[in-house]
């Protein structure tokens, strides 16, 4: 059986290379949220459909733009004080779930918006990826190979 999109991210991320591809597409540009997703409906065979993809990136962007953009903006400008502040690091810490769950919160909107679009049985090879990572793809093309071959070995 299939899971769940979070529990698929969590699994996904922890696998080599993931991690460090993610943070590479997002230093250019791309929401890993989104990008997850992406391999994630490939996996399933989730017939693609760039008008679908489109409207995952118009549930995406806000919710990144506007709640987890800011809380990592915040965590990331604190990093340097924190590491001589005490205080400052413990809320860092804070930050730093909050942030997580509001990632994990995008998710769950993610998958209750596609989880009933019809598959094709087989697993698509990684063209829900390349068109939701948008711009990136094309600033970090490596990054998003380890993201496809990964998902593609996993599948």
């Amino acid at each position: 059986m299939l899971s769940d999109l979070w529990s698929f991210t969590l699994d996904f991320y922890a696998k080599p290379g993931v991690e460090h591809a993610c943070l590479t597409l997002q230093a250019s540009g791309g929401n890993v949220c989104a990008l997850l997703c992406g391999v994630w409906l490939d996996q399933r065979g989730i017939a693609f459909n760039p008008r679908r993809a489109e409207e995952i990136r118009q549930l995406a962007t806000p919710w990144h733009d506007e709640v987890v953009g800011p809380l990592r903006a915040l965590r990331t400008q604190w990093k340097a004080a924190a590491a001589t502040d005490v205080e400052l690091s413990a809320l860092r810490e804070r930050l730093k779930v909050l942030e997580l769950d509001a990632e994990r919160e995008l998710l769950v909107r993610l998958q209750r918006f596609v989880q009933d679009w019809p598959g094709v049985g087989a697993h698509a090879s990684g063209v829900w990826l390349e068109a939701l990572a948008g711009e990136a793809a094309n600033k970090a093309p490596d990054a998003l190979q380890v993201l496809r071959r990964v998902g593609e070995d996993a599948a």
